[in-house]
């Protein structure tokens, strides 16, 4: 394949009607609490709308992604890198002729309930927790949608449909899974006990998700100076489309940033052809007759077996020269000791919280939900409140 012509495999499908596996909005599985129809959106897309208006999609904008907000102007976000996965699971979900709007909810949806200080903030969290249920994102972000938001007069939360929630719950621990389903029988978390599988539009959000941090990780730690290109040469995925960049546009050699560019986007294209050519063979094989066809089938978006070792490649490059290089390790480090000493504080002296979470009786979940829900900067001011101490840079 090369980028010059798109295989025919995966063609543009933009006007083709969606396909029978599809999830259709009619024959969803409804909301918790039952609600008149919308007069001009479907249920998929009213979802969608739902989250972009809450308060936690909004505080995703601060929230870290890989480096802590105030390092830079130009670092993803969370916000940003949601944003990004519903425009690659858009792509995708046109041409494989999914649900465009499902897909967008979830995609919008998948990190409601991150920490903030990214997968730091979550491991801080999930320590401070334990034994009182733990801390996990993808619970959490289901219960941001379920329970946290405080916007209708008749219920907590989005009142979100279940094949949105259902995708938004992307990992869950067998133990989790049966607390979950005996609040909710047969509900959200049934797949994880009994081996089925989500829609395809939950399926492929999962793997947009990966193809999109993937991605802007490469950006960002160039941007940051953590790695350099000449780095990147290990990396056979990201290699070869430097090269064939190079190939076509020989004046990039002097310029360093352009060349990044080209060679992330033509890395993108190839992973989103890929998927989806390796999905439609998946779904040819298969031949799921409708949406709950799929939920009996094994996976089926998929990269190809090719496509899956490249990228699992690239993700081990990344942990050892990015997540754990040094300088991102010193500010998780302060950052893991500031949410556990919020968490400390807010036991000690509950009426530091807001009344809605200091007047909760489940003291510990109420604090760790509060302490979720913050930004990056919000939890330095609130831990400098507290302790009395800055951080420092």
């Amino acid at each position: 394949m090369t980028l010059s012509g798109v295989p025919s495999s995966v063609a543009c499908a933009s006007s083709a009607p969606r396909a029978p596996y599809a999830s259709d909005p009619a024959d969803s599985r409804g909301r918790r609490y039952p609600e008149p129809p919308a007069p001009t959106r479907d249920d998929f897309q009213r979802d969608r709308d739902r989250i972009v208006h809450s308060s936690a999609f909004r505080r995703l904008v601060y929230k870290t992604q890989v480096f802590l907000n105030h390092e830079g102007d130009l670092f993803r976000t969370r916000l940003t890198h949601s944003l990004e996965v519903a425009q690659l699971g858009r792509s995708i979900a046109r041409a494989l002729r999914l649900n465009e709007d499902l897909v967008e909810a979830i995609a919008l949806a998948h990190d409601l309930g991150h920490t903030p200080f990214g997968h730091t903030g979550q491991d801080a969290l999930n320590d401070c927790m334990k034994g009182q249920g733990g801390f996990e994102h993808n619970l959490q972000s289901l219960r941001v949608v379920d329970a946290l938001e405080h916007r209708y007069p008749s219920f907590d939360g989005l009142n979100l449909c279940f094949e949105t929630r259902e995708g938004i719950l992307k990992h869950c621990s067998r133990a989790n899974a049966r607390r979950i389903d005996q609040a909710e029988p047969g509900g959200v978390a049934r797949r994880f006990l009994d081996g089925t599988q989500p829609s395809l539009e939950a399926q492929l959000c999962n793997l947009a998700d990966e193809i999109a941090y993937n991605a802007h990780d490469i950006d960002d730690g160039v941007r940051s100076g953590l790695l350099r290109i000449e780095q990147l040469s290990e990396v056979d995925l990201f290699e070869r489309f430097r090269r064939e960049a190079l190939d076509e546009c020989p004046q990039l050699r002097q310029q360093g940033r352009r060349l990044l560019y080209e060679a992330i986007r033509r890395m993108l294209s190839a992973q989103v052809y890929d998927v989806i050519a390796a999905t439609r063979a998946a779904l040819a094989a298969a031949s799921p007759s409708d949406a709950r066809a799929v939920r009996q089938a094994g996976p089926l978006v998929l990269f190809s077996a090719a496509m899956r070792a490249q990228s699992a490649q690239l993700k081990s490059f990344l942990y050892v020269n990015l997540y754990r290089h040094p300088q991102v390790e010193q500010n998780m480090a302060r950052a893991r000791q500031v949410v556990r000493e919020l968490f400390e504080a807010y036991l000690e002296a509950r009426r530091a919280m807001p009344p809605s979470y200091a007047q909760r009786a489940d003291r510990a979940r109420a604090v760790a939900d509060y302490i979720a829900g913050m930004t990056d900067r919000y939890a330095l001011r609130e831990h400098e409140k507290l302790t009395g101490r800055a951080w420092t840079a």
